[in-house]
C-alpha cells in the first residue's frame, strides 16, 4: 500500500468568515433553502421581530408592502429598537441587530418576556441576503428618552456591510412610533425574487389568529391587492375557519391557562369528516413537526374522552378504550403556547423541544376539557358516538391494512403483480413510477431502465379518501396496491425506513383526466402519508405536450408557449400533440419524461399545512359549494382547457 505525500495544513488552510459573510456563503444553515421558500423566510424573519413586539404588549398594528420595484416593507408600531450604544460592541443597537448574528433583545436581556426570534440571527440574516437594505427607526421617548422625542433614525446597508452611521433627523410630520425595514432580495443568492402575494397572505391570516388584537395589513403594490386581518377570538376563530365549509359536531372549546409563567391556549372543535387537523405553535411560530406541546395536547384528550365514556357507561366494561386514532378523527384543534425560553430544535424552528409544556399543556387542557363536557352533555355524546364509530372503522381498517403490508423492505414475494419492480435493492437509486392506464404503463415497462425504475400501473380513478373512512379506502384495489409497493405503512403505522424507493413519481397524462387522477394520488399521500412529502419522496412527472419535427430535427415542448416561441416562421414544422402518455412510444416516453438525464420532476412539498388542508377538501370534499366557490376564483387563470 503506497501513501500519497501530505499536503501542507496549517493555520493559513483556516479560513474566517468576518461579519455575515457566513450566511451569504452558506445561508441554507439559516434560512433553509433559496428558493421561493427561502425568499419568503426573510419577510418572516421580520414580521417575526414584530410579533414579539405585540406578544410583549407594545405593538397592535403590523403592515407588510412588497414595492413594485421589489422591495418589500415591514412596519410595526412598536417602541422602535434600540438607538443608544450597544456597550459590548460599541456601535449603536440598531446597527448591532442588523449587523451582528445573534444579537438581539431576547437572550435574557429583559427586553422580551416571550419572542418566536430564538436565535437573534433574523434580522441580520435577512440584512446579508439583501442587496439593499435599510431601516427607520421612531423610539418611542417612554422606553428609548425624552431626548429622542419627534427624532427618526435611519441607516442603509448593501449586503449586509453599513453604508454610514446611523443618522437622526428631526420627524417632518407626526408619525407612529415603531420600526420600518425594508429589503431588497439578492438575486445573486436567490433563484427567484417574485414574492408570492398568496404565501404571505395565508401566513399572515395564522399570525392574526394567534396574536389576537393585533392588526395585520398587507399591500402588493404589483397589482393593488391588498388584505387586512383582525380577530378578537384568536384561535377560537381560527378553528372555526378551517372548520367554515364542514359540519362542525360541537362549539369551540377553549382553553387559555398560565402555568409556571408558560401560557397555554387550545382551541378544539369536531367536525362530521374523517380526517385531522391539529396546528401547533410555540411562540406564534408553527411547530410543523409537532413536539412537547403536542404531545401533551394528545395524552390529555385520549384520557379524558376515555374516562368520559366510562363514566357515563358510554363505554362499556367488555369494550376496549379509544385509541388516540379514534379520538382525533374529524378533529380541528390549534394549540399555541407562548414560553420565555422555548427550546426549539433547528433555525427554522420546526420542532419544540421544551419537556415541561408536556404536562402542562396535559393539565390545562385536561381540566378544561372534563369541565365543558360534564356542562355540556350533548357535545359529549356527539364526539364519543363519532370516536366509536372511528373504533369501529378503524380495526375493520386493520384487518384491511394487514392484507396489504409487507413483510420487510426488501423481500419481493408479496409485492403486487402488476408492479414491475427494479432489480436493484437500494432505496437511494430506486424509484417507482406511478402510471395511469394499461398502454401507457406498457411504454414506461418498455422505455424504463430496469436496474433503478419500477412501474406500477393503475387502471381508472382510484377512490377519493377525503369522503371514505379508513375501512373503505383500504378495501379499494389501486390503493392497496399504492401501500404494498411502497411498503411503508399508512397514518400511525407507517414507517419511513421501509420506504422501497426514495423517488414516487406520479406519472398521469397531460390532460383533465390526468389531473383529476393526479389530484386523487395526492389527496391520499397528503392525508395516509405526510411524512412521504415532508422527506422530499413525493415527484410529478412533466410528460410534454408536443412533439415537432423539421426534417430530422425533433423538439419537445410542455406548454403552448414554448411552442409557439420555436415554431415562428418556421416552414414545414410537423407537430404532434399528445393526447396522453399511451400516444407515446417506448422511447419517446424515455428520452422525455423518465431519462434522468433530460426530464423535469417537480418535487411535491407543502408550505402552508393549514393552507393545504382547506384546498384538499375544497377540491375533493363532499360539499359542492365550496368547489364551486373554487372554480368560479380560479377559472380566469385557466388559459387552456383540453376537455
Amino acid at each position: 500500500m503506497t501513501t500519497q505525500p501530505a499536503s501542507r495544513y496549517t493555520a493559513e488552510n483556516i479560513q474566517v468568515l468576518e461579519g455575515l459573510e457566513a450566511v451569504r456563503r452558506r445561508p441554507g444553515m439559516y434560512i433553509g433553502t433559496t428558493d421561493k421558500s427561502g425568499l419568503h423566510h426573510l419577510i418572516k424573519e421580520l414580521v417575526d421581530n414584530a410579533v414579539d413586539e405585540a406578544m410583549a404588549g407594545f405593538c397592535d398594528r403590523i403592515d407588510i408592502v412588497i414595492r413594485k420595484d421589489g422591495w418589500c416593507q415591514v412596519t410595526d408600531n412598536g417602541r422602535g429598537i434600540p438607538v443608544d450604544i450597544q456597550r459590548q460592541t460599541g456601535k449603536t443597537a440598531v446597527e448591532t441587530v442588523m449587523t451582528v448574528l445573534h444579537a438581539g433583545g431576547k437572550f435574557g436581556g429583559g427586553g422580551y418576556k416571550v419572542s418566536g426570534g430564538l436565535h437573534g440571527v433574523g434580522a441580520s440574516v435577512v440584512n446579508a441576503l439583501s442587496s439593499e437594505m435599510w431601516v427607520e427607526v421612531v423610539p418611542n421617548p417612554d422606553a428609548q428618552g425624552a431626548s429622542h422625542a419627534n427624532r427618526v433614525y435611519r441607516q442603509e446597508y448593501r449586503r449586509g456591510v453599513p453604508q454610514g452611521d446611523l443618522t437622526p433627523s428631526k420627524l417632518p410630520s407626526p408619525r407612529p412610533y415603531g420600526t420600518t425595514v425594508a429589503f431588497l432580495p439578492d438575486d445573486e443568492i436567490f433563484e427567484s425574487i417574485d414574492f408570492d402575494f398568496r404565501i404571505e397572505a395565508e401566513r399572515l391570516r395564522q399570525y392574526a389568529y394567534l396574536t389576537k388584537g393585533v392588526w395585520f395589513q398587507l399591500i402588493d403594490e404589483r397589482d393593488g391587492r391588498e388584505v387586512n386581518y383582525y380577530f378578537e377570538g384568536g384561535i377560537k376563530s381560527f378553528v372555526r375557519h378551517v372548520n367554515r365549509d364542514r359540519e362542525p359536531l360541537n362549539e369551540p372549546i377553549y382553553v387559555d391557562r398560565e402555568v409556571d409563567g408558560n401560557q397555554i391556549e387550545v382551541a378544539i372543535q369536531y367536525n362530521d369528516g374523517f380526517n385531522e387537523s391539529v396546528f401547533t405553535f410555540a411562540n406564534s411560530i408553527n411547530t410543523i413537526d409537532g413536539g412537547s406541546h403536542l404531545t401533551g395536547f394528545r395524552t390529555a384528550l385520549t384520557r379524558v374522552l376515555n374516562d368520559y365514556a366510562r363514566k357515563n357507561k358510554i363505554l362499556k366494561e367488555q369494550d376496549p378504550n379509544l385509541s388516540g386514532d379514534d379520538v382525533r378523527e374529524g378533529l380541528v384543534a390549534v394549540v399555541s403556547v407562548k414560553l420565555p425560553e422555548p427550546q426549539f430544535e433547528g433555525q427554522t424552528k420546526t420542532r419544540l423541544g421544551n419537556p415541561e409544556v408536556a404536562a402542562q399543556v396535559q393539565s390545562a387542557l385536561a381540566e378544561a376539557l372534563t369541565q365543558h363536557l360534564e356542562e355540556n352533555p350533548s357535545d359529549g355524546r356527539r364526539i364519543i358516538e363519532k370516536c366509536l364509530l372511528a373504533s369501529r372503522a378503524r380495526e375493520a381498517a386493520r384487518r384491511a391494512r394487514d392484507l396489504v403490508q409487507r413483510k420487510s423492505a426488501l423481500e419481493s414475494g408479496t409485492l403486487p403483480g402488476k408492479l414491475a419492480d427494479c432489480s436493484s435493492r437500494d432505496p437511494e437509486e430506486s424509484e417507482i413510477f406511478i402510471v395511469e392506464g394499461d398502454s401507457a404503463g406498457g411504454s414506461a415497462k418498455q422505455g424504463r431502465d430496469r436496474k433503478f425504475q419500477a412501474i406500477l400501473p393503475l387502471f381508472g380513478k382510484i377512490l377519493n379518501v377525503e369522503k371514505a373512512r379508513p375501512d373503505k379506502m383500504l378495501g379499494h384495489e389501486a390503493i392497496r396496491l399504492v401501500i404494498s409497493a411502497l411498503g411503508t405503512g399508512i397514518r400511525e403505522t407507517f414507517d419511513v425506513g421501509r420506504l422501497r424507493y426514495h423517488k414516487v413519481i406520479i406519472m398521469t397524462d397531460a390532460d383533465v383526466d390526468g389531473a383529476h387522477i393526479r389530484t386523487l394520488l395526492l389527496t391520499f399521500f397528503f392525508r395516509n402519508m405526510p411524512a412521504l412529502i415532508d422527506g422530499g419522496y413525493l415527484y410529478i412527472a412533466q410528460p410534454p405536450l408536443y412533439r415537432a419535427q423539421q426534417g430530422k430535427n425533433v423538439n419537445y415542448f410542455y406548454s403552448d408557449g414554448e411552442l409557439e416561441q420555436f415554431s415562428k416562421g418556421k416552414r414545414n414544422l410537423n407537430v404532434q400533440r399528445f393526447k396522453g402518455l399511451g400516444e407515446m412510444n417506448a422511447e419517446q416516453l424515455w428520452d422525455t419524461t423518465m431519462n434522468p438525464g433530460n426530464r423535469t420532476l417537480l418535487q411535491v412539498n407543502v408550505e402552508d399545512a393549514v393552507a393545504a388542508d382547506a384546498i384538499f377538501y375544497e377540491l375533493m370534499g363532499d360539499d359542492v359549494a365550496p368547489r364551486r366557490r373554487f372554480i368560479q376564483s380560479n377559472a380566469a387563470h385557466v388559459k387552456n382547457l383540453d376537455v
